[in-house]
């Protein structure tokens, strides 16, 4: 793939942790990464100038809300991605297979595609793997998904099905895909069932994709059945390409995946939590709406960096939170997305330094479980 490429730099020696590199047209990507998720060409109450100072390398766009609003005819009008929303820097878009096969009782799956009716006004729209290719070439984004079926996680027989449509849509999006400087991503899937990934891995990493996505998960199993398929698949897909595991973004998990070969997360978690007035903290989440903030001079995390823990007394981001301030959401969403930037940063270290183990075990002893 023109214009883009992984540059594996190390691996850890006691787990399968990596550190590397993704090339694109916008920008290089070290990784772990994690990408805060901008659904509709925004990350929730952030600018670009704050992701920026973050120090955020991607962030995730969504291609069935783009598709439906503002249409991808208009976002290819002003140049693609980029130039519409003013960010420089690499963007990944999902196919938008996981919200059309949420739209229960609004979508009718065939082999050819997905007939579905848009959540904003019930108007009718199909989705096919070609289609779908399509509107994410006049999105633009640097990284883009092929079309896949999400299937319920422990339904083994429909697992089989969607499998199938999942590798006949990944060839038709492949042969369907023209842009030299996108990178097209196969998705594995098959539900917690180990024959069925290894097949789907084996099945899309023999199509020579430059990088693999792992869906499916996170959407119900337990985390021992999602770490069990993350085993699975990690000796079959390729060694040289980076491995996205979608939707995954907690602490813990960002942790206990990494460990397991993965190179990207993106996750809403973050920044959807901050809107409810819950902020990460080194020992586990706390609400802000608590009583016990009322009167506490202390910020969130007096060892935090971001803006909000050097400016900002607990009392007073309680304070927003209570009387629906946005400068409150802005805040808790400015400290989560920094909490979590920061993690990836310093698993990277830590890999590069041979102390993942250690710096994972440490983090994990302190955090209560987050979720």
């Amino acid at each position: 793939m023109t214009n883009f490429s992984f540059e594996l730099i190390k691996e850890d020696k006691r787990t399968n942790a990596r550190v590397g590199i993704i090339h694109t047209p916008h920008g290089d990507i070290p990784t772990p990464v994690f990408a805060p998720v901008g659904t509709q060409a925004t990350v929730k109450t952030l600018s670009p100038a704050d992701l920026h100072n973050l120090g955020a390398t991607l962030i995730l766009s969504n291609t069935y809300h783009l598709y439906l609003r503002p249409g991808a005819d208009l976002i290819a009008e002003f140049g693609g991605l980029h130039n519409f929303m003013h960010w420089d820097k690499p963007i990944l878009t999902d196919s938008g297979g996981f919200q059309v096969f949420s739209l229960e009782g609004l979508r009718k799956i065939d082999d050819d595609g997905v007939t579905f009716r848009s959540h904003l006004d019930g108007s009718k729209h199909r989705f096919t793997p070609e289609k779908v290719i399509e509107i994410q070439e006049k999105i633009g984004a640097d990284i883009i998904m092929s079309f896949d079926e999400c299937a319920p996680p422990h339904d083994y027989e429909y697992n089989k099905i969607a499998l199938e449509r999942t590798h006949r849509w990944a060839e038709r999006g492949l042969a369907a895909h023209t842009r030299t400087d996108q990178a097209l991503y196969g998705i594995v899937q098959g539900g917690v069932f180990p024959d069925l990934r290894e097949q789907s891995a084996a099945f899309l990493a023999s199509l020579d994709f430059p990088g693999y996505s792992i869906g499916g998960l996170s959407v119900g199993e337990t985390k021992a059945e999602m770490h069990a398929m993350l085993d699975v698949v990690h000796p079959i897909l390729p060694k040289d390409k980076p491995r996205y595991l979608m939707g995954v973004g907690s602490p813990e998990d960002m942790f206990e995946c990494v460990a397991r070969g993965v190179d990207q997360f993106d996750c809403v978690l973050p920044t959807r939590i901050a809107r409810h007035g819950a902020v990460f903290t080194p020992t586990g989440r706390i609400s802000l709406r608590n009583a016990r903030f009322a009167r506490d001079h202390n910020p969130i995390d007096p060892t935090c960096t971001c803006y909000a823990c050097q400016n900002f007394s607990l009392a007073y981001m309680r304070h927003l939170i209570k009387a629906n301030e946005i400068l409150g959401m802005h805040l808790a969403s400015l400290h989560n997305i920094h909490f979590l930037l920061n993690i990836m940063r310093n698993i990277r270290e830590s890999i590069l330094n041979d102390t993942f183990v250690e710096y994972k075990t440490e983090f994990l002893r302190k955090w209560e479980g987050g979720e």
